[in-house]
């Protein structure tokens, strides 16, 4: 079974994510991005898409024009685990690189 973030364990790791924030009401962490068309909000999607894949670990998340909203938890654990945080590194990555290019 995969380790449910306690709530000490989880503010510490969402305190080391950029503009990760927890959802009230529910044991999940979100995002809002925004970027300069719907090209790149699109290909930024799609870059996560892929990596979600390979780690069989899916995003809850909504899509319009040029913004991208992410929410993240592990149905399993009914909560957020590690799996979460790891993929939220990885969109922090690309969301970075993505504004710098």
């Amino acid at each position: 079974m995969i380790h449910k973030l306690t709530s000490e364990e989880r503010t510490t790791q969402l305190a080391q994510l950029h503009g990760w924030q927890a959802v009230t009401g529910r044991d999940a962490i979100f995002r809002h991005l925004k970027f300069a068309d719907f090209n790149e909000a699109f290909g930024f999607m799609t870059r996560i898409a892929i990596k979600a894949q390979e780690m069989n670990h899916h995003p809850e998340w909504f899509n319009v024009y040029h913004t991208v909203e992410i929410t993240l938890t592990t149905h399993d654990a009914n909560g957020v685990t590690e799996r979460d945080i790891a993929l939220a590194r990885f969109i922090d990555e690309v969301a970075k690189a993505m504004q710098r290019g």
